[in-house]
């Protein structure tokens, strides 16, 4: 992926590592439009860098994306990177109440979002590359948050599937596929202890910069590559009986 002059669409790309990537395309001379639910949110970042565009979108309802797709096929044609970054976190226990209604959540964000988006934005001529955003989650399960790792599972299992699909139309597809990171992700305060999004943003960075397609960061990075024992001390490490 060439790093400038790109013209890139960050779903979620007001808070967390979509605000991390929003910043350093900016950095590296890219045209940037975000998307998300609040649009207080987008008109902060969008205050702070009045280049970006911004879009207000529930990535989560179906004619939301369509109308996303519509207004940038007709705005916006020669966007060229879509990146699928938005997604939600819910802590959740499997007898709660509300589990499956928060679970439906989940899935429409995380699975059914950028499945469709993917299919509707490569209809677009310009498109040259897809960045997925996973998580070392997808490879070992914390069970606190069950649908969470299962649709990351999915993601991940998804992107290795679209990469070899789309060679003939020569469009790149990259995973990127982050540790816990110090965000909102989940709710305010969990993930405190974790290292900064913008540690996390130069390695990923540094490594597109080399040509890889798989961008990880330390814990992310032993999961991707670990083995069955690798996975199994992890598991046990998160999921204390």
């Amino acid at each position: 992926m060439q790093l400038a002059n790109n013209k890139i669409l960050i779903t979620g790309g007001a808070s967390g590592i979509g605000l991390g990537l929003t910043e350093r395309f900016i950095k590296e001379g890219n045209t940037v439009i975000i998307c998300g639910r609040r649009e207080s949110a987008l008109k902060e970042v969008a205050d702070k860098f009045p280049g970006v565009i911004t879009r207000v979108c529930d990535l989560s309802v179906e004619t939301e994306r369509v109308a996303l797709y519509n207004w940038v096929a007709q705005n916006h044609n020669d966007l060229n990177v879509l990146v699928n970054n938005a997604g939600i976190q819910q802590w959740i226990k499997i007898d709660a109440p509300d589990f499956y209604e928060r679970a439906k959540d989940e899935l429409a964000t995380n699975v059914e979002a950028p499945l469709h988006l993917t299919s509707l934005f490569i209809g677009l001529k310009a498109l040259n590359t897809i960045i997925n955003v996973s998580s070392g989650l997808a490879f070992v399960p914390l069970t606190a948050v069950p649908v969470y790792c299962a649709t990351k599972a999915f993601f991940h299992s998804f992107t290795l599937s679209v990469r070899h699909l789309l060679k003939a139309k020569n469009i790149e597809v990259i995973e990127m596929i982050p540790p816990a990171l110090n965000t909102d992700l989940g709710g305010k305060g969990l993930h405190d202890a974790y290292p900064p999004v913008s540690a996390f943003v130069e390695a990923v960075f540094e490594q597109l910069k080399q040509g890889k397609t798989e961008l990880t960061f330390g814990f992310s990075e032993t999961m991707a590559n670990g083995n069955p024992d690798t996975i199994k001390v992890a598991f046990n490490r998160l999921n204390p009986s």
